[in-house]
């Protein structure tokens, strides 16, 4: 942490070592397709992309700049420069600037894993310092915190920091490091690193009050010292770390299985794949209509709910009404009266009232057959292996869907087959069981005029029959609304299109595969966190 508002956005700043010889370069990770060599373009395009953050402002901003150098002088080693803490707003600050830059800072020391710098100018009092307030603050066991002097070439003349370096003020747990930067001047003139390195290092070992500290001042130093603290931290965490990427890999591992691997491109291969893929599809399917999943309980709905009320609402009480009866069996005699019973008009009013049972049967085998769409589709939403290709996905739905088609005609044909059974033959048994009193009923009125009773007892008679074939076909319906429209599901759904995929090549099968591209990214992340996590452990294990 320095002070003053030089830095504006958190910088990101990993170190990587690379062989002597070859050409430092620095890419930052918004322009990765960039190499810097020279490293005056590295200072004005982090100012640049601050200045674009910020709005060619002076404000802070939380934002953080990626930066990586590649050198043989330097050592492998993450920091984030932070911005400097201050007490005062400048002119184009906000007046919470000192509130907004100590929330940032926070926001990144008070996390228990990182090493905080805590960077004071030696030409200023280290009592007041705002990085050791801060650092004590989040640290107060001073674990992690090591202390930076700065600017000691800078202090008065017959000064020094000695109380400070040598731990007998403001002592810490780590020992203080002093360092000597570029001053601005040296910035304007492009003094290099190196150069500033070699001054700094001159500074220590020929002033007479740091001498005998030499070895342990400079930014060298400072940078083996994280570096080997860092080492020391991480070897004790090893275990730790060692079993978070274990759970990590496993995560990601199960996470790859859940998303499916990557398609190959044999066509024998891709075949078997679609082949699985559909038999998945289909014990879903299944699992819906035998209760292991909704959907086979609403088809149970219609034949225990729907079709008995549809039946029980249907028309008889009117159509065998009084009137009605007295009307159709008189236009059945025509100009010649029955002489005994009206069996044409009864025969035709049985056959009127037997219509009405067509309406509840087509009902309920289109309302089973909407159904079963409904599980079409939540089972190819369900099937967890489809997921990943919607083009299979279409394809299977449609096939379902015409093969759901076919079996609704053959349904409808069958629950008509059934409703005109009963009526191209009406049971003669059922009227020569009427009881005794009917016969003698039907004897005693058949030389009077016909009366309301006479017609009354004709409709009752009907009605009664009538009552006896609707609880036939209550039965029957849903046997044949079964047996063409559920069982053909549950064992034919696909055969259509499985003979389809037999004739088809090797572009078309891969048509069928090709997957969800949101999907296909996410398993490529996936793929990338899995071989960092193996990468990581790899390294772990080779150190420990």
């Amino acid at each position: 942490m320095s002070r003053g508002i030089a830095t504006r956005r958190p910088l990101i700043l990993q170190l990587y070592k690379i062989e002597q010889g070859e050409e430092e370069y620095a890419k930052f990770h918004h322009l990765p397709e960039k190499r810097f060599t020279d490293f005056s373009l590295v200072r004005k395009e982090i100012q640049d992309d601050t200045d674009k953050i910020t709005d060619n402002s002076k404000h802070i901003s939380p934002v953080p700049i990626q930066l990586s150098i590649y050198s043989p002088n330097v050592v492998n080693l993450a920091m984030i420069d932070l911005p400097g803490l201050t007490k005062v707003a400048v002119e184009g600050q906000p007046e919470n600037i000192a509130e907004d830059i100590e929330k940032l800072v926070l926001s990144y020391v008070e996390k228990p894993n990182s090493i905080i710098l805590a960077i004071t100018p030696a030409n200023q009092d280290v009592a007041t310092s705002d990085a050791i307030r801060l650092a004590r603050q989040v640290d107060p066991a001073g674990e992690r915190t090591f202390g930076v002097l700065t600017k000691l070439d800078l202090m008065d003349k017959g000064t020094n920091a000695l109380e400070v370096l040598e731990g007998k003020s403001f002592r810490l747990q780590h020992p203080w490091v002093g360092i000597v930067n570029r001053s601005q001047a040296d910035i304007n003139k492009d003094v290099d690193m190196l150069a500033a390195r070699r001054r700094e290092h001159e500074f220590f070992a020929t002033n007479p009050d740091y001498a005998h500290l030499a070895s342990k001042m400079g930014s060298e130093h400072l940078v083996k010292l994280l570096s080997g603290h860092l080492e020391n931290v991480i070897k004790a965490r090893i275990p730790a770390i060692t079993t978070l990427m274990n759970k990590s890999i496993d995560e990601a591992e199960s996470e790859l299985d859940y998303l499916g691997r990557p398609v190959t491109v044999d066509t024998g291969a891709q075949l078997y794949t679609i082949l699985e893929l559909c038999r998945a599809f289909d014990r879903t399917f299944t699992e819906h209509l035998e209760g292991g999943r909704p959907g086979g309980d609403r088809i149970y709905g219609v034949f225990d709910y729907m079709l008995p009320k549809a039946l029980k609402k249907l028309p008889f009480a009117s159509h065998l009404s009084v009137q009605n009866v007295r009307k159709v069996v008189s236009q059945a005699d025509g100009y010649q009266p029955h002489l005994i019973a009206p069996e044409l008009g009864y025969r035709r009013l049985i056959e009127s009232s037997l219509k009405f049972f067509t309406g509840p049967a087509l009902a309920s085998v289109e309302t089973v057959h909407n159904i079963l769409i409904e599980v079409v589709r939540t089972a190819v939403k369900g099937t967890q292996e489809l997921k990943r290709f919607p083009t299979l996905q279409y394809e299977i739905a449609s096939a379902a869907n015409a093969a759901l088609e076919r079996f609704r005609e053959d349904s409808k044909k069958t629950t008509l087959r059934l409703v005109g059974m009963e009526s191209t033959y009406i049971t003669p048994h059922f009227f020569r069981k009427l009881s005794l009193d009917d016969d003698k009923f039907l004897a005693a009125t058949t030389n009077l005029p016909h009366t309301e009773a006479y017609f009354k007892k004709i409709g009752s008679n009907v009605s009664t029959y009538v009552n006896m074939v609707s609880e036939t076909l209550r039965n029957s319906i849903p046997k044949a609304v079964v047996l063409c429209q559920v069982r053909e599901a549950k064992r034919s759904l696909l055969n259509h299109f499985y003979m389809q995929l037999g004739s088809k090549e090797g572009k078309q099968l891969a048509r069928l595969l090709d997957e969800d591209p949101v999907l296909m990214e996410r398993r490529e992340k996936c793929l990338k966190r899995l071989e960092l996590y193996r990468s990581v452990r790899g390294e772990i294990e080779s150190v420990s």
